[in-house]
This record gives C-alpha cells, structure tokens and sequence, in this order.
C-alpha cells in the first residue's frame, strides 16, 4: 500500500514537473518540441559561414553542425544567392515579361496590355471558379455590384452596366493587379494567368462578350508580369 501511495506522489510529481517545465514565462521559453522549426538557420544573401563547428556550443542542428553554420556549398564566390545574369529580364513560366505600368497608369494599361491567354470553354471554366473565389464577395455572382461584402463595404463597380461594359480588357486586368478605389490591389494574391482567366470570365459572361478583345500570343506581349509584382 505504502509502495503504491509512493508510486502516485512520484508520478503527480513528475506529470507537475513536466508541465512546469512547458510553462514559458518572461525569458524561460519552456520545453520545445523540435527546436529546429523555432530557430530555422538564417542565410546571409551575399556572405557565407564556412566553418561548419562554428556556433557548435549553441547548436541543436539534426546535422550535427554548428549553429551559425550557413554556407550553400553550391553557389560560388561565398554566396548564398545567385546574381541575375547581366543584362537579363526575368519571364515567369508562361514567358511573361515583368509589369511596368504603376498603378495611376490605368488609361495606358487600357490601351496597350492585351490578352495573352487563348479563350475557350476552360479557361472560362476556370475563370468562374477564381471569378466565385475573389470577386463574389464585393461584385456578386452576377457582377451586379451586390456581393455579400459589397452590400457592406457599398460603392462596388456593377460589371454590367453603364461604361464598364465598355472597358478594355487591359483595364481590367491593370484593376485586379493594382486595385482602384475601394477595390485593393489582388497582384500579390492571384498569379498573372489567373488574371486574365478572371478578365475573359467578366467579358465574356458577366458582360456577354461586350468590348472583348483578341487575345495575342504572350511572346507579343509588351505589359504582362511576374507573379512576383
């Protein structure tokens, strides 16, 4: 009896210790569960750690080496980045040149920026869904300006009527990248595809195909971008 009544002092005693010791409070960070997802291993762009004990005494590494050691042992020159190749612009995976036009150039994005991406069933397919998972909410299923948030917020475009039926795709697009108004900017949130996925959905559905454009090969292209802008 006593042996048992000593067995469940000590394991109270233990299970206290256990959580006083995941309490983290002022300095004491507690107990940590896979410390290398707290402390990643930072990287210096330009310099390299090459001595691998180096921050040994400090290191919880599952490599065994040291903390502070940082080095790509891939890149030349002891750097951990790559410079861009000289006199080089950068094109995404569908050959996309950088955006250059600045948000206050709405009239010249109207006027220059084309289409790159061909129209069919899918691409309005898939136009509809990006179209219900970012415009819905403000612009309505209709893109009569009644979404839920658009009801709120008040002062969304109606897609259907009056001059923004007439607007040039290149608008459009210019819009979802840089936002005007109300409407924030979606640039870093939808790639340059799916943009112009969303473009082809509101002319040729929400607006019935009114004031559409052609669309142009993306190598022809003057002012398409980079998921990057």
């Amino acid at each position: 009896m006593k042996i048992a009544n000593i067995s469940n002092i000590l394991g109270l005693a233990l299970t206290g210790a256990l959580l006083f010791g995941c309490k983290a409070d002022g300095d004491n960070q507690g107990l940590e569960y896979a410390p290398q997802m707290y402390h990643s291993v930072a990287y210096e762009p330009l310099t390299q750690i090459t001595e691998e004990s180096e921050g040994a005494w400090l290191s919880t590494r599952e490599d065994g080496k040291g903390e502070f050691y940082n080095s790509n042992i891939y890149n030349p020159h002891n750097m951990n980045m790559r410079e861009p190749v000289a006199n080089t612009v950068p094109r995404n995976q569908q050959g996309y040149l950088p955006y250059r036009l600045k948000a206050f150039e709405l009239e010249k994005a109207g006027e220059t920026v084309m289409n790159p991406v061909a129209l069919n069933d899918e691409v309005l397919k898939e136009g509809k869904v990006l179209y219900e998972q970012y415009c819905n909410a403000c612009h309505g299923s209709k893109g009569e300006g009644d979404g839920l948030a658009g009801q709120v917020i008040g002062g969304v475009a109606n897609l259907t009527g009056g001059a923004y039926v007439d607007l040039p795709e290149g608008h459009i697009y210019h819009v979802i990248t840089k936002g005007k108004g109300r409407m924030g900017a979606h640039g870093s949130q939808i790639t340059p595809e799916n943009r112009w996925k969303i473009v082809h959905y509101v002319k040729q559905e929400i607006q019935g195909g009114q004031g559409a454009q052609g669309t142009v090969a993306a190598a022809e292209v003057t002012e398409v971008e980079t998921p990057a802008n």
